[in-house]
């Protein structure tokens, strides 16, 4: 039996052909062909000989674009953002108190796909939480939303909100200090499935929409999850650059984190920095790069005419990757900063014991020798790192693990990772 793992990307569809074991037999990819995606799914396919089962996730059209409606920033409105990252949404809009009209314009205007509603802890304060939704039902904001707010309330939100797309979950925040992503990631998940794929205009049938299992990132978190589950000391800590942005992931499944904080992390954990990348966003790295005096004057020069011109063609190959590899390598420092950031500067007790890139600039690379440099001899990152082994995932197999893990093969998955080198 063979199983195909499809990745399509807005860019790129990927594949991959693995044995029922986890063996890596095969891959391929193509540009992915909308209005149809199926064109460019059919002719990865192809390519590979067909396979008995096919796995998909998708980040074409844009991924999943979420809104989060909060209580306050600092407590629900964050909790919701952490849990909307870690679900591989892509975070359009966060607002935080009662809604106005204003605020209804600006999350309007922001063109999410779906709206994640929370607020209030379980039997505490209901009245944002109901005012928010009487002011969605009432402005007809038509996507679907994910109701995972105060359980004690969930009942009178519904209500008010009869006759939109509704799906409820347990609250992310049940309790003070308290979170808990599981049911609102799952929530997500299933609306993405059920009502996004298909009203992103990405194919004209349902194959498609019956295919995908998960939205990219949430797909490579469940591969990471898994990586961390092997039995290595450390954490986990991945970086994807890519043209737009880079996402960098992080799974301390198998450490001891005792940090205290208002709102605690999940152990598996996403953030995803959109003015950081290889193209459209690499001016971006340059302005951050110059900002925490990771370049000197006459380097940024230099570099923002390189950046300027690859915003400008997004297609451009360069014949010298020296300075691709040099925006990549910054980029991923500054990713990994503002990730640490987020998880008090550490990744439990013992730092990160795995250190995965991710993405083609790094996948091409002769060499990568300065962006490991660039990586360990970073103030902020040494503590982290000092001890990571650096892998590459030159094979996309992080995406298949995850699809793998998802559907209950964890051996399968294991023994696909053993291609990250």
């Amino acid at each position: 039996m063979t199983v195909l793992c499809l990745d399509v990307g807005s860019t790129w569809t990927k594949g991959a052909l693995l044995s029922a074991a986890g063996d890596l037999l095969g891959t391929a990819q193509q540009p992915t062909s909308p209005p149809e995606v199926m064109d460019g799914v059919t002719a990865v396919s192809n390519a590979l000989g067909g396979a008995d089962e096919v796995l998909a996730c998708s980040s074409a059209g844009g991924g999943l674009r979420l809104a989060v409606v909060g209580q306050e920033r600092l407590v629900s409105a964050e909790a919701g953002y952490r849990v909307a990252l870690s679900a591989g949404a892509k975070v359009v809009h966060v607002s935080a108190g009662p809604l106005d009209g204003g605020g209804v314009r600006a999350l309007r205007a922001a063109g999410p796909d779906l709206v994640l509603l929370v607020g209030g802890t379980d039997g505490g304060d209901a009245s944002v939480l109901l005012h928010n939704a009487e002011r969605l039902a009432r402005n007809r904001i038509t996507c679907p939303i994910v109701l995972a707010g105060n359980a004690d309330a969930r009942a009178e939100a519904l209500a008010l909100l009869a006759g939109r797309t509704v799906v409820p979950a347990d609250n992310v925040l049940p309790d003070v200090g308290e979170l808990a992503p599981g049911p609102a990631r799952g929530a997500i998940r299933e609306v993405f499935l059920r009502h996004v794929i298909g009203g992103k205009g990405l194919s004209r049938g349902s194959a498609f929409r019956q295919l995908v299992r998960a939205v990219t990132p949430d797909a490579v978190l469940h591969g990471v999850s898994r990586l961390a589950a092997q039995d290595r000391e450390g954490a986990v800590l991945v970086v994807d650059v890519g043209g737009a942005t880079t996402d960098v992931y992080s799974a301390v499944s198998t450490v001891d984190d005792e940090s205290e904080r208002t709102v605690a992390l999940p152990p598996d954990r996403r953030t995803v920095e959109g003015d950081l990348g290889m193209r459209w966003s690499a001016p971006g790295v340059v302005v951050e790069a110059v900002t925490e005096k990771l370049v000197d004057k006459a380097e940024a020069e230099s570099l923002q005419r390189e950046a300027a011109r690859r915003a400008t063609d997004v297609t451009w190959l360069a014949d010298d990757p020296e300075v691709d590899l040099r925006v990549a390598g910054l980029a991923a420092v500054l990713a990994v900063r503002r990730h640490l950031r987020l998880v008090d500067g550490r990744l439990g007790p013992r730092g990160a014991g795995r250190l995965v890139l991710s993405g083609g600039v790094f996948r091409h690379a002769p060499d990568l020798t300065a962006v490991e440099r660039l990586l360990r001899n970073d103030p902020v990152l040494r503590p982290v790192l000092k001890s990571a082994e650096v892998l590459v995932d030159g094979h996309y197999v992080l995406a298949p693990a995850g699809l793998l893990a998802a559907t209950g093969r964890a051996e399968a998955a294991d023994r696909l990772l053993t291609h990250l080198g």
